[in-house]
């Protein structure tokens, strides 16, 4: 049973216009050259430490092969890919799921595990929002507009009251905000 109350993250890196991706399905814009002297200079060490933290992530299918084709950066922590297609595990911490959210989180995933990550993509994580399954929501803008591309909060079909736990500036021109989804 986990120490702390449970926690489900939902995680998304997007650009200042609200996107995901391009058009393409690429990503490369994620890293950027942008400079800010007042920004907090992330080290090895602290990504290394903040990490640890993360006790399982889930992800959609086409998450799970991007990942996969950009170099796993999820080592051996337990990953739950969401998927109605039939899917070859190619990481022995990876274990696909086809059902109900709800019976996933708050009766597998919440007994084992305190800080679960949802880290991709825009529909599912639209379905964990509309199925209230989010406790908090960390969205890291980076310092680009794209124009096009894939969105991340296209029409969820809801209104969230959200609080504001935390926001910071990196050196390299990101902002991260993190929210407490507000129950009831």
């Amino acid at each position: 049973m986990p120490i702390n109350p449970p926690k489900l993250t939902l995680h998304m890196v997007a650009s200042l216009d609200g996107f995901i991706a391009n058009k393409d399905n690429t990503v490369d814009w994620m890293h950027s050259t942008d400079s800010y002297a007042d920004g907090v200079t992330l080290t090895e060490e602290a990504i290394t430490e903040f990490l640890a933290g993360i006790d399982c992530y889930v992800m959609g299918s086409k998450t799970y092969e991007h990942a996969l084709k950009l170099g796993w950066p999820y080592g051996e922590v337990p990953v739950i890919v969401l998927s109605n297609r039939a899917l070859k595990s190619e990481k022995g911490s990876v274990e696909f799921y086809a059902g109900n959210l709800d019976e996933l989180v708050n009766a597998q995933l919440k007994s084992k595990y305190s800080n679960i990550w949802l880290v991709g993509g825009a529909m599912l994580t639209k379905d964990f929002l509309r199925a209230k399954l989010v406790d908090e929501i960390v969205l890291s803008i980076m310092p680009i507009l794209l124009g096009d591309g894939l969105l991340f909060f296209d029409y969820v079909g809801m209104e969230q009251r959200l609080h504001l736990k935390d926001s910071k500036a990196y050196t390299d021109g990101m902002v991260e905000l993190t929210y407490e989804v507000v129950k009831g």
